[in-house]
């Protein structure tokens, strides 16, 4: 008879762990060996339990990235599947690029969620396919051909926005270009908002990233 997988699952909603626990159980095969709900105690489960795979959440005090990458620091044989609500593609690349053998989303089927963890138990590594398709197309995207977000300004916005990353204030602006105080104003809002930037500083920050490009 094969050995059960022992599994240890961190996730700072108890409801969602004991609904895991509860699936996998129900399916057979596996061990529950720990719970947790934050980095200290996935830090303490893969210490003192050795479980063959640890199941960790992104969101959950002290950070599930922060835990993976201290976990597989000290230990680099430990499975760590991500088991997260988070899709985006830098949570994806860290996880991955920290050692995570595996990154599924919290909608997974309990009988896939299962089939998943035996795969890694075996060895393989796994991403929802939704996932590693768009980071798959981030990742080959050549880089001319990623838009330019200072593509989107006006002439006049493009100058403005370069007295501003000068180091120059609206009213210094206004006086270089023989504009009203408010005409600057009102150009820097619509830049901000072309640029998806809070404030002047970020939006200081892309034009030098552009000429150090070109």
């Amino acid at each position: 008879m094969t050995a059960p997988i022992r599994i240890a699952i961190v996730d700072d909603h108890p409801l969602f762990r004991e609904g895991v626990a509860r699936s996998l159980g129900e399916i057979g095969g596996f061990e529950l060996v720990g719970e947790g709900a934050s980095a200290e105690d996935a830090e303490r489960l893969a210490r003192a339990s050795a479980p063959d795979i640890l199941m960790l959440d992104i969101s959950m005090p002290g950070g599930g990235l922060n835990a993976l990458t201290s976990i597989l620091s000290a230990i680099p044989e430990q499975k760590i599947v991500m088991l997260t609500v988070s899709e985006a593609n830098a949570d994806v690349a860290q996880a991955l690029k920290a050692g995570a053998r595996g990154y599924v989303l919290k909608g997974v089927g309990s009988k896939s969620l299962a089939e998943i963890l035996r795969d890694v138990a075996n060895g393989q590594s796994y991403v929802s396919p939704t996932l590693s398709a768009r980071l798959l197309s981030d990742l080959l995207q050549p880089a001319s051909r990623k838009p330019d977000p200072l593509s989107q300004l006006t002439g006049r916005e493009a100058e403005i926005l370069r007295l501003v990353a000068e180091g120059l204030s609206n009213k210094e602006v206004a006086a270089r270009l023989s504009l009203q105080e408010k005409t600057v104003k009102h150009h820097m809002t619509r830049v901000l908002a072309k640029l998806n930037v809070r404030n002047r500083t970020e939006a200081a920050l892309l034009m030098h990233e552009a000429r150090e490009r070109n």
